[in-house]
C-alpha cells in the first residue's frame, strides 16, 4: 500500500538536540503530539501543544518512571498494520490510535559509566526498557511507522511530511536500519558493562565492537580495493575520525593511515614539534622553541622523502609557520594540528599550489588521553592490546657505561627514545639538536636498520645519538655505528649478550642507556 499519512507522533527522548524544532514543524504539518515525563515538560515549556500519554492509556506512570509507555495501547498503535484488516478491526475494539511516527533515544547509560565513580545500582537505573522496545516495534514495522533515533534524522523526516504528509518506504527501511543498529549498540554497551563487573582482568571473556560508517573512501591502499571509514562513538576527542576538515579534497585510505601515525608522534612531545610521515614512518621530526623551527627541522630530516609526505603538528599552526609550509620546493599531501590561526589558513588557502588539493586536519586538544586499548585483525578473528602509549620511567633507565652523557646529549636520548617506538621494527632512530637525522625501519636484520639509518643521516651523523626499539644481539651494530660517528646509544636491555654490547660501548667510547622498556612496532 502507499505511505500512510502520518497523523500522531510518540516522542519520548533523552537526548533534547534539536527537538523542540521538529515539534514544532510537525505540529505545523498537522501531527498531533504524544509524549512522556520530561519529553512532555521540556516540549510544552518550548509552548508546543502535546498530549500525555498516560492521559491516553488511562494508566499514570509509576515506579519512579520504570513503566510508562509498555501498554497496548501504545505498542498497538505502533505494530498496527495498515493493510491487515484484523488489526484495524483490533484498534477500533480497544480504542486504539496509530502512531505512525515513533521519535526515541534511550536513556544515557554510555554516557553515565563514562563519568566514573557511579555506583552499579545507578549504572542499572539508566538501562532503558520501554524505549528499546518502542524503538524495535517501530523498526519491525517500518512498512507502516516511521522511527527516528537520532536528531540527525530531524530534518529528511519533516521534509517529507511537509511536502507530501508522509514518509518514503526508501527512508523508513534506513531508519528501521538505523533503529536496529542502535539498539545493538546500547545492548553492547549494557553487555560490556556487566561483563566488566565480572571479570577476573581487564580483557573480558566476549567483547562487542560497534563502528558506525562515516565515509566510502575512493579506494583502499590500492586503486583495486575498496574501503570505508568508520567511526567509535566513544574515541578521544583528537583522532582523524572525528576531526574536521578545513580544506582540501577528499581525504585517501592511505592519508589517514598517515596522518594517525603523525599525529602520535606529536601528541608525546611536550616542546613545539612537527613530524613528517612517508609511507607510515617517519622520515622527519624535530622539536623546537616555536613550531615553525621545528617544521623546519623536521622536513630537513629526510627532504626526498619528505616530498608528498603528510604532517603532524603538535601546536595550533600560525602564520610563521604556514610561511615555511609554502617555501618553493615543498610539497605535502595533508596536514593534521590541534587548529590553525586565521593567518595560517589565509596563506594555506589562496596560495597557487596550495588552494586546491592539500587537506588540513583540525583535531583539537591533544591533552586529551589516547585510545588505552590497541586492536589489530587477523584472519578469523583479532589481537587485543594495551597501547603503547605510557611515557617510559627515566627514574628506572640505568647509563651501564662508564661514559656518562652530558645534558644535552641526554636530552637528545630522550628525544631519540620517543621518536623510535613510531618506527617499524626493527626500528632505529639517529638523531640530534632535537631533530631525527635518519630511521631506519621495518628490516629483517637490527644491523641493516643501522645502515640505512647512518645513510639517511649521511654526514649529520657524527656527534649523533642513536635509539634502538629493541635490544642489540650481538656488537656488530655497535661498532659501525661508533664508526659513522655515533656518541651515545639508548636501547631496552635485555641480551644474553648485554656484556659483550656494553664492552664494545665502553671501548669505542660510547654513552649507553638501558631503559628496560621494548617497543616493538609491526
Amino acid at each position: 500500500m502507499e505511505s500512510p499519512p502520518i497523523r500522531r507522533a510518540l516522542i519520548s527522548v533523552s537526548d533534547k538536540l534539536g527537538l523542540a524544532g521538529f515539534a514544532k514543524g510537525l505540529v505545523s504539518a498537522g501531527v498531533e503530539v504524544f509524549s512522556t515525563g520530561g519529553t512532555r515538560r521540556h516540549l510544552e515549556a518550548e509552548g508546543i501543544a502535546v498530549r500525555d500519554v498516560s492521559d491516553y492509556t488511562g494508566f499514570p506512570e509509576m515506579m519512579d518512571g520504570r513503566l510508562k509507555t509498555l501498554h497496548p495501547k501504545v505498542h498497538g498503535g505502533i505494530l498496527c498494520r495498515h493493510d491487515n484488516p484484523e488489526d484495524l478491526k483490533a484498534l477500533a475494539e480497544h480504542g486504539i490510535l496509530t502512531f505512525e511516527l515513533v521519535v526515541v533515544n534511550l536513556y544515557p547509560f554510555e554516557t553515565t559509566i563514562a563519568r566514573g565513580g557511579v555506583t552499579e545500582a545507578e549504572a542499572i537505573e539508566q538501562i532503558d526498557i520501554g524505549g528499546p522496545t518502542m524503538v524495535r516495534a517501530a523498526a519491525k514495522n517500518f512498512a507502516f511507522t516511521t522511527i527516528a533515533t537520532h536528531p540527525e534524522q530531524y530534518s529528511a523526516i519533516l521534509d517529507q511530511i511537509t511536502a507530501h504528509g508522509a514518509t518514503t518506504y526508501e527512508l523508513r527501511r534506513q531508519l528501521a536500519a538505523d533503529a536496529f543498529a542502535h539498539t545493538a549498540r546500547y545492548d553492547q554497551a549494557i553487555a560490556a558493562y556487566f561483563a566488566g563487573l565480572r571479570a577476573e582482568d581487564e580483557f573480558p571473556g566476549a567483547i562487542s565492537l560497534t563502528l558506525r560508517r562515516k565515509a566510502v573512501l575512493r579506494y583502499g591502499e590500492n586503486p583495486h580495493q575498496k574501503a570505508a571509514l568508520y567511526a567509535k562513538k566513544d574515541a578521544p576527542a583528537a583522532n582523524l575520525v572525528s576531526a574536521l576538515q578545513l580544506h582540501g579534497k577528499e581525504l585517501s585510505y592511505n592519508n589517514l593511515l598517515d596522518l594517525d601515525s603523525a599525529l602520535a608522534i606529536v601528541r608525546g612531545l611536550a616542546a613545539p614539534a612537527a613530524s613528517v610521515i612517508k609511507h607510515n614512518n617517519p622520515c622527519g621530526a624535530a622539536v623546537a622553541g616555536t613550531l615553525a623551527e621545528a617544521l623546519k627541522s623536521a622536513m630537513a630530516g629526510d627532504p626526498l622523502s619528505a616530498f608528498g609526505s603528510v604532517l603532524g603538528l603538535n601546536r595550533t599552526v600560525d602564520g610563521a609557520t604556514a610561511e615555511v609550509l609554502t617555501e618553493p620546493g615543498l610539497f605535502v599531501e595533508a596536514i593534521v594540528a590541534p587548529d590553525f590561526d586565521d593567518e595560517a589558513l589565509e596563506i594555506l588557502t589562496t596560495r597557487p599550489k596550495w588552494k586546491a588539493n592539500v587537506r588540513l586536519m583540525k583535531v583539537g586538544n591533544l591533552q586529551q588521553p589516547p585510545e588505552r586499548w590497541q586492536f589489530r585483525w587477523i584472519e578469523g578473528g583479532a589481537l587485543m592490546q594495551e597501547a603503547d602509549v605510557q611515557p617510559d620511567r627515566e627514574d628506572q633507565w640505568q647509563v651501564v657505561t662508564g661514559a656518562r652523557p652530558a645534558d644535552a646529549v641526554m636530552d637528545d636520548l630522550r628525544f631519540a627514545w620517543a621518536i623510535v617506538r613510531h618506527v617499524k621494527s626493527n626500528a632505529i632512530a639517529i638523531c640530534k639538536d632535537g631533530m631525527l637525522l635518519g630511521a631506519g625501519a621495518g628490516q629483517m636484520s637490527r644491523v641493516d636498520s643501522v645502515e640505512i639509518a647512518i645513510q639517511k643521516a649521511g654526514q649529520r651523523v657524527e656527534g649523533s645519538v642513536l635509539a634502538s626499539d629493541a635490544f642489540f644481539p650481538f656488537p656488530d651494530s655497535i661498532e659501525r655505528a661508533a664508526a659513522a660517528g655515533v656518541k651515545a646509544v639508548i636501547q631496552p636491555g635485555g641480551s644474553k649478550k648485554d656484556d659483550e654490547v656494553v664492552a664494545a660501548c665502553n671501548r669505542l667510547g660510547l654513552v649507553m642507556v638501558f631503559t628496560g622498556t621494548r617497543h616493538f612496532k609491526h
